[in-house]
């Protein structure tokens, strides 16, 4: 008996106890779901936020923030701090702060665009903003906030773009206008208009080429090359491109060679890929001297989640400056504008090779060195579908874009020990 009362006593304590637990668990939660967030950074004037408009401010894109008559943060949500607007429970852009006082005092609906430094950054571009402020009932006043930044740098390429198609375009149709008029003044002179028909030709040429490319550029922009992809063998696009320079490498006497890892293919757009391809060959011909060498290796590598195949295009040509090697993919720029224009270059095949990489999930990369010449690499996801199979001795490209190749292939090439 004295042992059925102890443990009762003992399971009345136990009950108490867990009643007690439950009880501040309870309160801790309750306290918890008090605590203000960091979108309310002051809870205890939440209330007098008209219905329903902190659930319109979560939706909004823009970065919101709603101040009290004294200039006290409201409510701010999660964009705001991001850009910097809000710090400590203050509003911290004094051009904003001053709009909203101004809003306060007449009810007038203010915008205003601005530049914000970024935060966490040491570089000296800022942040284009949109503000806009207007009264939210008698006592609050709300600013929007929008991000301009990436609309402000696309409208600056379109612009450039502009720019810089219309002063290639004005180019050769200006010849044409002054080689058309030449023709018809020495219309009695058959050496003269064979000379200016000549120079005519060239020009009609170089405009041709510039309109393909402009047309092939905006399509590997806007198209998806994964919706004709199909498996592409890597020997048929290495021969087509050496069969597309063929012409010029003769009339300089410059020998291509190809070599490496034969029978493998990629994955994508056989049109895209081949005219990449083509480009840093056309490229290699081009800009190398008479009786030299140009180079096309293919390699199997090893990537992230899937093997690559790398295709690496070494001249002996001019080389690349290091203060041209990062711009030498942007659009209509060029390393010799003197050369390129004697070349028939219009600045945008390696352009067209930077997208057509990008949209396979690749990437190009280049190294150079002035005097020596240039390699261009151009790595692709492996289709998966070619067994690999090695003709000869393989053509090694370092993976670091260090030096040209090092092979018997190409022995007039500098090894890569021999490079400063």
């Amino acid at each position: 008996m004295d042992v059925n009362a102890a443990v009762a006593a003992a399971a009345g304590i136990a009950g108490l106890c867990t009643g007690v637990i439950a009880m501040l668990a309870f309160r801790w939660s309750e306290r918890d779901l008090k605590k203000p967030t960091r979108a309310s950074v002051r809870p205890e004037t939440a209330a007098t936020l008209p219905p329903g408009v902190d659930t319109v401010l979560s939706v909004l894109s823009s970065s919101a923030v709603v101040l009290d008559e004294s200039d006290g943060v409201v409510k701010a949500s999660s964009a705001a701090y991001a850009l910097g607007l809000v710090r400590g429970g203050r509003l911290a852009v004094d051009q904003m702060l001053q709009m909203t006082r101004d809003t306060r005092r007449d009810g007038e609906i203010r915008q205003v665009e601005l530049e914000l430094p970024r935060r966490g950054t040491g570089r000296g571009d800022a942040l284009a903003v949109s503000a806009r402020v207007a009264p939210l009932g008698s006592r609050l006043v709300l600013l929007l906030v929008e991000d301009l930044t990436e609309s402000r740098r696309i409208e600056a390429v379109r612009r450039d773009f502009v720019a810089n198609v219309s002063h290639e375009l004005k180019t050769p149709t200006g010849a044409l206008s002054l080689l058309s008029e030449a023709v018809l003044e020495a219309s009695d002179d058959r050496e003269a208009v064979e000379r200016f028909a000549g120079r005519m030709q060239i020009e009609a040429t170089r405009l041709t080429n510039l309109v393909q490319e402009l047309i092939d550029l905006s399509r590997v922009q806007n198209d998806d090359p994964l919706e004709d992809a199909e498996p592409v063998r890597v020997d048929e696009l290495v021969a087509e491109a050496i069969d597309r320079c063929r012409q010029p490498a003769m009339s300089k006497e410059i020998t291509m060679a190809s070599g490496g890892t034969s029978d493998l293919s990629v994955w994508g757009n056989r049109g895209q890929l081949a005219a990449a391809l083509g480009n840093l060959v056309e490229n290699a011909v081009n800009y190398s001297p008479a009786r030299t060498r140009v180079g096309i290796a293919v390699r199997r590598m090893a990537g992230q989640g899937r093997p690559l195949i790398e295709l690496s295009v070494t001249d002996q040509g001019i080389g690349i400056s290091e203060k041209d090697r990062d711009r030498v993919f942007e659009r209509f720029y060029r390393v010799d504008p003197a050369r390129s224009r004697a070349t028939g270059g219009t600045g945008l095949g390696l352009a067209i090779v930077k997208h057509v990489a990008a949209s396979h999930g690749g990437e190009v990369t280049v190294w150079s060195s002035e005097g020596q010449g240039s390699t261009f690499t151009l790595r692709l996801p492996e289709s998966g579908t070619v067994r690999e199979r090695t003709t000869g001795g393989p053509l090694f490209v370092n993976s670091d874009d260090e030096g040209p190749f090092d092979t018997a292939a190409f022995e007039p090439f500098p090894a890569p020990e021999a490079l400063p």
